[in-house]
C-alpha cells in the first residue's frame, strides 16, 4: 500500500538534574538506570491523556552500554519504568548524540508510520562508567595510520581545533564559558530551567536518602581571571581547560514524540515539529567541527540560510567546537540566538543524555518566541561526528 510521510512533533521532554562525576558526586551512589526510568516516568505522569500502552517504542541512548547502562536500556527501563511490557525499547550508541540519534531514529519510524508515540532519550552515569570503560580500539586505528593518536582524547581534539582555527584564543574561549555560566544563572533566577527538571532521589551511604532538584555542576561566580589561572591538561601551555569545556557529569533524559496527527487525537499539546536531521563525518582528531557539515547539509536540503534560523542550541562540549561553528557561519560569539539560557559548559554534559537537553531548551525558548519559526539543536560527535536537527515552531505567528 502507498505510504505518505506524517508530520512529527515533539510533544514534551524532562530530564533529571544534571549531577558531578565521582565518589563525592550528587549521584555517586544513585544507579543510571534508575536515572533514566525517573524520567520516564514523569514524562508519563505530565501527559495523563496518554494511554502507557499507545507507546509504541522506547529508545534510550548510552556511550557506555555496560553495567547499570547495559541489558538492552530501553527496553529495561520501560519495563522498569511500569510500561505495559507489549511497549518494546533498544538501546542506540552514537557517543555524544546518542539521545539526538533515538530522537531521529523514532522520528523516522513515525513520519514512516511504523510507529504513532515513541519515548527517546538518553543516560550516562560517566561517574560509574567513564568513557572509554572496557572499551578495545582495533590497533588498526593507529597501526595503519587511520586516525591521528589525539583523536582518542577528547580533549586533545579540542586543542586540535584551536590549531585549525587560530583566531580562537584561549581567551576568546574563556570568555564564552564566561558567558555561559552566566546565561545559566540568569535562567535559573528567571526559572527558565526548572520545569524541564524532575526530582530524582539520590542515596549516600553516609547521609541517606536526599533529593536532586537543581543541577550540580554551575558555578555562577566564574570569572575571566578565574579561568586564566587553570591548569592545560591536554597540552602543555594549551587552550583547553576544565572552565572552558563541560565536565564529566551523570543525567538523564526523555522525550516523547507522535505523529501530529495522533497527537490532536490522543489530546497531547505540541511543542514543535520536527522538520529534518543530518548527520555528517569529519576526521576524528577534530571532531569538534563536526556540526558544521551536518548543519551545511540540513540547510542545503530546505533551502534555507543561517539567517532563517531564529534560535540555536549547540552542545557546549568545549567553548572552541561552538565558537569554531559560529566562525564557520559567520554569527557573533554573543549573537543572542545561541544558547540563550546558557550550555554545557555550565550545566554539564552526561554525553548520550544531552541531545534531549538541547530539544528541551529549544521548546521551551519557542513558547515565549512565536516570533521564531526555525530553531536549530546541534552537536559535534565523538570519533569524528556532528549531527544537526531541524525544528519548526508551532506557533509561529507567520502560520496564522
Amino acid at each position: 500500500m502507498p505510504r505518505t510521510a506524517r508530520d512529527v512533533v515533539f510533544v514534551d521532554g524532562v530530564r533529571t538534574p544534571f549531577g558531578k562525576a565521582g565518589p563525592k558526586g550528587l549521584y555517586a551512589q544513585t544507579r543510571a538506570d534508575d536515572l533514566v526510568v525517573r524520567a520516564i516516568r514523569e514524562l508519563m505522569r505530565r501527559n495523563p491523556s496518554l494511554p502507557p500502552g499507545r507507546v509504541d517504542e522506547v529508545a534510550i541512548a548510552a556511550t557506555t552500554q555496560i553495567g547499570d547502562q547495559g541489558l538492552t536500556i530501553g527496553r529495561s527501563a520501560a519495563v522498569l519504568a511500569g510500561l505495559p511490557k507489549s511497549v518494546p525499547g533498544y538501546a542506540v550508541d552514537r557517543m555524544c548524540a546518542g539521545a539526538m540519534t533515538a530522537v531521529t531514529s523514532t522520528g523516522a519510524g513515525i513520519a514512516f508510520g511504523a510507529y504513532d508515540v515513541a519515548i527517546a532519550g538518553g543516560v550516562e552515569h560517566m561517574g560509574r562508567h567513564p568513557m572509554g570503560e572496557g572499551v578495545d580500539p582495533n590497533p588498526r586505528f593507529l597501526a595503519e595510520k587511520l586516525v591521528d593518536p589525539s583523536a582518542l582524547v577528547m580533549g586533545s581534539t579540542a586543542e586540535n581545533l584551536h590549531d585549525r582555527y587560530p583566531e580562537i584564543t584561549k581567551e576568546r574561549a574563556d570568555a564564552y564559558a564566561v558567558r555561559s555560566q552566566r546565561k545559566v544563572a540568569a535562567a535559573y533566577a528567571d526559572g527558565k530551567i526548572q520545569p524541564d527538571l524532575v526530582p530524582a532521589a539520590v542515596r549516600s551511604a553516609e547521609l541517606g536518602w536526599g533529593l536532586a532538584t537543581e543541577d550540580e555542576p554551575p558555578r555562577p561566580g566564574t570569572t575571566a581571571e578565574g579561568l586564566a589561572a587553570l591548569k592545560t591538561p591536554f597540552r602543555v601551555h594549551g587552550n583547553v581547560t576544565a572552565g572552558n569545556a563541560a565536565g564529566l557529569n551523570d543525567g538523564a533524559t526523555a522525550c516523547l514524540l507522535a505523529a501530529e496527527d495522533v497527537a490532536g487525537e490522543l489530546g497531547l499539546t505540541p511543542r514543535m515539529r520536527l522538520v529534518d536531521f543530518s548527520f555528517a563525518g569529519v576526521e576524528p582528531e577534530v571532531m569538534g567541527v563536526g556540526p558544521v557539515p551536518a548543519t551545511e547539509r540540513l540547510l542545503a536540503r530546505n533551502a534555507l540560510g543561517m539567517d532563517d534560523i531564529g534560535l540555536i542550541e549547540i552542545n557546549e562540549a568545549f567553548a572552541v567546537q561552538v565558537l569554531a561553528f559560529l566562525e564557520h557561519f559567520k554569527i557573533a560569539d554573543d549573537d543572542a540566538r545561541v544558547n540563550p539560557w546558557g550550555g554545557a559548559i555550565a550545566l554539564g554534559h552526561p554525553l548520550a543524555a544531552s541531545g534531549v537537553r538541547l530539544m528541551n531548551q529549544l521548546s521551551r525558548l519557542f513558547e515565549e518566541r512565536p516570533d521564531v519559526r526555525y530553531g536549530l539543536t546541534t552537536m559535534c560527535v565523538g570519533m569524528g561526528m556532528g549531527g544537526s536537527v531541524l525544528w519548526e515552531n508551532v506557533i509561529w505567528e507567520g502560520a496564522k
